[in-house]
Parts: C-alpha cells; structure tokens; sequence
C-alpha cells in the first residue's frame, strides 16, 4: 500500500544523486512506513534549474489553459481520494473521515485558483495629463519554494502549489518528512492533469539544507512557509539576505471566549469536537478557554464528558475519533505541559496520560484541564496536541486583555448570543480569523493567516494569489496625432 518516495524534477521521478534515503514512521505503530529520498546539493540545483525552465513556459501560459489544467487536477485528486486518504492516515494516524476530508480541501483549492487565475485585474489609473495613460498589471512573481508543515499533509501543499501555479509560478515544494506521501500524489495528479515539466517540483530530505540551498539561490524570488514561529524567524533571515517575497502562515494559541449569554453545553460539545479534531495538532486549533464564571462548570463539565466518549485507536480503524500524535517530540512536550499545569494546580477533568494498554504509537488521551492558571506553560505556549485547558473570567474587559496577552495571533473564537457582545470581541481580537459561534474557519474562499508573530500575507480567497503576484506600474506618454501627420 505505502511505496518508496522519490524526488520529482523536471517532470519525472527520481531517487538521490547519492541515492541516500530516510525512513517514514507509523505514528500508531512505531514501524516503518517506507523511504523518502534524502536530496542532495547537486539535486537541489538540479530543482532550481527544472524550475526555471518551468517557469519560463508556465508564465507564457494562457490563463484560460492554466484554469484547465488546474481545474484537472482538482478532478484528479477527488477521483484518488481513497488513494490520497489512505496515505495520509498511515502516515499521521489521523482517523480515515479527516484524511478524506483533507482531501477534498485540497481539491477545493485547486478548484478555486483554477477560477481565480482568471481574475487577476490590473488597474486603469486616470492621468492628469490627455497624451498620458497610466496603468498597474500583476505578473508572477517567479519560482516559489514552499514548505509545508505535516499537520495537513495535502491541504497545507495545495494551498501553496494551486496559488503559485494560478499566478503563473513555478514552485519548487518540501513537505514534512512525516508524511510526504499526499504531497506526492499532488505532484502527480499536477503532472497528469498537463502541468509542464518543471513547473511543480518536490524535494525531500534535510530540511535546514535544502531551505538554505533553496532560499541562497537568485533564481528563488518568493517563500512560502506554514511552521512553527522558530523555524519563520530562521526562514526570515535566509530570505532577507537576497530580500525574497516572503509569506508565513506560523503557530497560533487560539483563544475561545464563552460568554454568559450561550447554552455552555452545546458550546462545550463544539469546541471539545473541533479542539481534539485531527489530535489537536491544528494551527487554528482552540487552545485556552476562557468562559465566563456563571457558565464555567456546565461548560467544563460536557467538555469532559464529550473528551471520555471518544475513540481513540489506529486512523485506519472503524469507528476511531482520534488518531495517535504524529511524532514522539509532540506527545513528550504534552506530558510536559500537563504535569506543568497539574504542578500549579490545575484540575483534570478528562484524560491526562497515555492510553492503558497502549505500549507502542504515539498516543494520548483526549485531555480535558480545569481551572488552569494564566502562569501555566500550557496558557502561554502552543499545545500541539489533544490536551484543552479552561479557566474563568469575570468581565468582558478582562478576558480580552488576557487573550490579547501573547504574541500569537492566527485564530479565536468567540461564542455569544449578544450581537454588541460578539462583534466587540471579533473586533477587539487581535487575531487573522475569528469565528462567532463557529469553529471551523478553514475554505478555499476565505483568506487564511495571521498577525504578530503568527505570520503575515494569505493563503485562499481572492487575497490569496496577490502573494504570488507582483504589481508593476506603467506609464505611457502618447503623441500629438497632429505631428504624426
């Protein structure tokens, strides 16, 4: 079922110059999935020159053809879902709905900047001078490298690959070492559905050489990031060397505010299914609950309730709601945060250790803390995991002063009943996205990013293909017909 992952470049799979390899780990076994091909220098310059080229015949592409071939492709992954899906929860562990689910995203995206390749409007500026037009077009930027995260392993690259392809790019793509197998079958479904040779490009392998290689080169005009706010600053500092077009979609620490106004049950029943979806390892993840006192023990309460009745098991089984975390690192800072938070005198409500019984994988129970102070690690960094802790708050002015309080600023989430309520909250948030009442924010139309030290620039939504655009101003001085004559 799983296969040996190779490099694509211009247009064909290859293995390593050196045929070097890694392996790929079965979050919910520990046993080898596969191996990905470890690319060296020669093969990173090898993906450099194939992008060139690549982007020399793509850019020169029509956009009605451009639209066709990535509205291909988005045909093609659907028609592999099952394929993709499967992939993707032996490589995560994530339960099979989600991977198909993902899947599906993917597809949306390609669909989407499949239309929006269309609708990349210039501007007609009016002169103030007759024998003057004046006048800004949108070219592509060039060659993109991008780098995905492995949380998502298809969505996260589709996002990137269907925007810069929709602009008229070439992309050079790294995805996750964790799971590079739904990157992969983008790449080809790209390639089938008539994407030229070079144009989409996929490396595996170190992921600090093949980001300074990649990033050190001229030909690289533009980098896309989704990670973890350490490794953006790190990417920031390679970029700005040849001063690339930078966008980063970073981690987040979502805040949820319940007010007194909301049946805090069916709140907790949203936010418990949304925060232990895909294990918690969500960007846009719900992290620190903050409700209001009157409603904090129903609220906290049906939370635990929902987080006991989940089942936890191997992606691939029937019925299983939560799959393992997708590597050792994760589930060991968990333990951390937990037994940090229980050390100040958190309550645990649910979960809180690793499943009885289960001696291999990389699983934890759906974890569900009470009480948990503002000076807890676990308030203060991004839990990467199945783990939601709650606190009161008294007053409206408080709670938006403690959620505002960090330098994070991708997601929150606000839940009330009150429209002056709610709309001060979504916009005394200092956040990218907030959803009112809803959680899950994530679509192809929509723009997605974040503030502060969450990153900057979009991914989706008409916003989203100005990242892989620049504009360039024309002026343009006319004759006199009269001397022409």
């Amino acid at each position: 079922m799983y296969h040996d992952l190779r490099l694509f470049i211009a247009g064909e799979w290859r293995d390593a110059s050196d045929k070097g390899t890694r392996s790929v780990t079965d979050p919910a076994t520990e046993d080898s999935l596969g191996t990905i091909a470890a690319a060296t220098e020669a093969d990173i310059d090898a993906a450099l020159v194939a992008a060139e080229a690549g982007f020399a015949t793509w850019r020169r592409t029509g956009t009605w053809e451009r639209a066709k071939v990535l509205r291909r492709a988005a045909d093609l992954i659907r028609e592999r879902t099952d394929q993709i899906a499967t992939l993707m929860s032996l490589e995560t562990g994530k339960p099979l709905a989600e991977s198909k689910g993902e899947t599906g995203a993917a597809a949306d995206q390609f669909e989407w900047y499949a239309e929006e390749t269309k609708r990349i409007y210039g501007q007609i500026i009016e002169s103030r001078t007759a024998d003057s037009r004046m006048a800004v077009i949108f070219q592509p930027v060039g060659v993109v490298a991008a780098f995905a995260a492995w949380n998502f392993p298809a969505l996260l690259p589709a996002r990137k690959i269907a925007a810069a392809l929709g602009a008229g790019c070439a992309i050079i793509i790294k995805p996750a070492g964790e799971c590079p197998a739904s990157c992969a079958a983008l790449v080809q479904a790209c390639h089938d559905a008539g994407v030229p040779a070079g144009a989409v490009n996929m490396l595996t392998g170190a992921s600090d050489m093949i980001a300074k290689r990649l990033i050190g080169s001229p030909i690289v005009r533009k980098v896309s990031l989704t990670g973890s706010v350490p490794v953006g600053k790190q990417i920031l500092h390679l970029a700005a060397e040849g001063i690339k077009k930078v966008s980063m979609e970073l981690g987040g620490h979502g805040p949820v505010l319940v007010f007194g106004d909301v049946d805090a049950e069916k709140a907790a029943e949203v936010c418990a299914r949304t925060k232990f979806r895909n294990c918690g390892q969500v960007c846009i993840s719900p992290t620190r609950f903050y409700v209001q006192d009157s409603k904090y023990d129903a609220f906290s309460r049906r939370f635990a309730e929902v987080a006991r009745s989940l089942k936890v098991g191997r992606g691939l089984d029937e019925g299983v709601e939560m799959g393992p975390m997708a590597n050792r690192r994760g589930l060991d800072t968990i333990k951390e945060l937990v037994a940090d938070a229980v050390s100040q005198g958190a309550e645990v409500l649910a979960g809180g250790n690793v499943p009885g019984g289960v001696n291999r994988g990389f699983f934890f129970e759906p974890t569900v803390l009470g009480n948990v102070p503002d000076t807890a690690r676990i308030m203060r960094e991004e839990p990467f995991g199945p783990v939601a802790p709650i606190t009161p708050f008294k007053t409206y002015d408080e709670v938006i002063e403690r959620a505002n309080s960090l330098p994070f600023g991708l997601a929150g989430y606000v839940f009330s009943n009150n429209l002056s309520v709610a709309t001060r909250a979504y916009e005394d948030l200092e956040v990218g996205m907030v959803g009112v009442n809803e959680m899950l924010l994530a679509t192809a139309e929509a723009p997605f990013g974040g503030i502060k030290e969450s990153g900057y620039g979009r991914e989706g939504g008409s916003l989203g293909i100005h990242d892989y655009v620049e504009p360039k101003y024309v002026k343009i001085k006319l004759e006199d017909p009269a001397e022409q004559a």
